[in-house]
């Protein structure tokens, strides 16, 4: 797959998912995800920064961030931690705050390839098909794009 980001959206359910293979060894991809540290470093679009409020990753922890642009809050996020399975899987809720009805169940698996990558899949599931390409429609792939290709940048530095 090399580096493409692949996001597919199922025409039948009410889920995202994306993929990317990343050329790093599986314990630094997955503390990509998990460090507060690294995760400000690559989260969504080029022309945002993500102040972290509140961020536990832990099995039964929690979130809160803010995507900033020019200096001011564009939009914030918080959700939980389902399960913190360490170099392997995630599963998290989602919520914008824009939409506080909308939550997203995220399930992220982590599995290592040959010579030292990675493959990240993510499936999101959100309550209807409405809700999924409202999510889609909100510039999601593009702020998953930019950050993975900033995320790449930052596994291999």
């Amino acid at each position: 797959m090399g580096a493409r980001t692949l996001i597919e959206a199922d025409p039948q359910l009410p889920l995202v998912r994306i993929e990317r293979d990343f050329d790093a060894p599986l314990e630094r991809v997955f503390r990509a995800w998990t460090d507060p540290e690294w995760v400000t470093q690559w989260l969504g679009p080029y022309d945002t920064t993500v102040r972290i409020d509140e961020w536990d990753a832990r099995t039964g922890g929690s979130y809160r961030y803010a995507a900033v642009r020019g200096g001011d809050q564009i939009a914030s996020f918080y959700g939980s931690f389902h399960e913190v399975r360490p170099n392997s899987r995630l599963v998290q809720t989602f919520t914008f705050t824009g939409v506080p009805d909308g939550v997203s169940l995220e399930t992220m698996t982590f599995t290592e390839l040959d010579d030292g990558r990675t493959r990240s899949v993510g499936i999101a599931v959100v309550e209807s098909l409405a809700a999924r390409d409202a999510m889609l429609a909100s510039g999601m792939e593009i702020g998953v794009r930019q950050g993975y290709t900033k995320l790449a940048a930052l596994l291999v530095s």
